[in-house]
């Protein structure tokens, strides 16, 4: 693993990435031999520094969470990230795209929890009794590498490429839901760019929060009521640029929108 001040620079190489956008090179360029616990090393200090910063924890993502993603990626579970509560847009409104670089558009469903979860094998049931409603959600992923060459261990140290997001769409029980079997579809300008079922995530997006507790239990962490948990990408993520009209539709559970600013 890298020492404490290898840790701190690439923090603050990221954090500079994302307050002043620009590119940066993939992180393992100048560190060959970052480890996936040194990216998450990272995003610590990261959210130490925006916490010192009066930022907001609002929950976490989830990312690489369908098989095809994971093969790709060389990996057996999902990578996870930050969400910060002034990173979240309104249904219907503007994104700023200034601070964007290769913008990317993601439709996803998003848990809303009620209760706290913890441990190291909570199950799905444990999951659904936990969560108060889940809902639609679009991610606005922003990839900060140079020529949109980057590696794993360099991307989740970069927050999961996190950048924007917003709930909407018709808050329902989960228990209401066959989660498995949700129909998504992703529209670009009136057009659909994407399509995707639900069940696309791991069998049943409820996964995704499952992994994710074992994942913070083995950080010494919980899960906490009120958190927001984005379940990572049931759609692949469509490129968006200034002035497009993005809008997911997810079948019993509405339709969400938003447009790039021009």
């Amino acid at each position: 693993m890298l020492d404490a001040a290898a840790i701190e620079k690439l923090t603050g190489i990221v954090a500079a990435a994302q307050a002043a956008p620009h590119t940066i090179a993939k992180l393992t360029d100048d560190y060959p031999g970052m480890t996936v616990a040194d990216s998450y090393a990272v995003q610590d200090a990261l959210l130490a520094r925006w916490q010192a910063e009066g930022r907001v924890l609002a929950g976490y993502k989830a990312g690489l969470t369908s098989k095809a993603k994971m093969d790709q990626m060389g990996v057996s579970e999902p990578s996870f990230g930050l969400l910060m509560a002034d990173t979240i847009d309104a249904d219907g409104g503007i994104i700023p795209t200034g601070k964007l670089i290769h913008p990317r558009a993601e439709a996803e469903i998003a848990f809303v929890m009620k209760d706290e979860l913890a441990g190291a094998a909570v199950s799905i049931g444990d999951v659904i009794a936990a969560t108060d409603f889940v809902q639609p959600a679009l991610e606005i992923i922003d990839s900060r590498f140079e020529k949109f060459k980057f590696d794993l261990v360099s991307v989740i140290a970069d927050n999961g490429s996190s950048a924007r997001f917003l709930l909407g769409g018709r808050p329902r029980r989960p228990q209401e839901l066959d989660l498995r079997t949700i129909g998504i579809l992703l529209e670009r300008n009136g057009e659909v760019a994407a399509m995707a079922s639900s069940g696309a995530v791991l069998g049943h997006p409820a996964r995704a929060v499952q992994m994710l507790v074992a994942w913070l239990h083995a950080r010494g962490r919980t899960l906490p009521a009120g958190s927001i948990v984005l379940t990572g990408g049931a759609t692949e993520a469509i490129t968006v640029t200034k002035g497009d009209a993005i809008a997911a539709r997810f079948q019993d559970m509405g339709a969400i929108s938003v447009r790039m600013e021009r």
